[in-house]
C-alpha cells in the first residue's frame, strides 16, 4: 500500500481500537484483503517498531482464513503494545476484527 491509500483509509475508513492496536477498514471493491501496518516512533527504536510489525503480520497471516475478502485494513500500534507477546498482540488483532463484523463466525473453532 501506498501513503495515498493509507490516507484515504484513516479518512473513509471506520476505525476500532484496543489497549494495543488500531484498526481502520474500507471495502476496497477486490477479491483481496490488504494489510497496511503503522508503527511510529512513539512505540520504539527501530528494533522494537520492526518486531510489532512482524508480529502483527504474522497474527494476521494465520488468521487471514477468519477474516472477510475486499479489504484494506490498516493496523497501528499504540505504545502499550511494545513488550507484548505473539499471543497478545494475534488476540488484539482478533478482538478488533469481531468489533468491525470483519471475521466469519462460521470458522471460528
Amino acid at each position: 500500500m501506498k501513503n495515498k491509500d493509507f490516507q484515504i483509509i484513516y479518512k473513509k475508513g471506520k476505525s476500532y481500537a484496543n489497549k494495543y492496536l488500531i484498526m481502520y477498514v474500507l471495502k476496497n471493491n477486490t477479491e483481496e484483503n490488504r494489510l497496511g501496518i503503522s508503527v511510529s516512533k512513539k512505540v520504539g527504536n527501530s528494533v522494537v517498531r520492526h518486531r510489532i510489525t512482524r508480529l502483527i503480520r504474522e497474527s494476521y497471516r494465520l488468521q487471514e482464513s477468519k477474516f472477510q475478502n475486499g479489504l484494506d485494513i490498516v493496523v497501528v500500534a499504540r505504545a502499550n503494545a511494545k513488550e507484548k507477546t505473539y499471543f497478545e498482540i494475534e488476540s488484539a488483532l482478533l478482538h478488533l476484527g469481531k468489533l468491525h463484523n470483519i471475521i466469519d463466525d462460521l470458522t471460528e473453532n
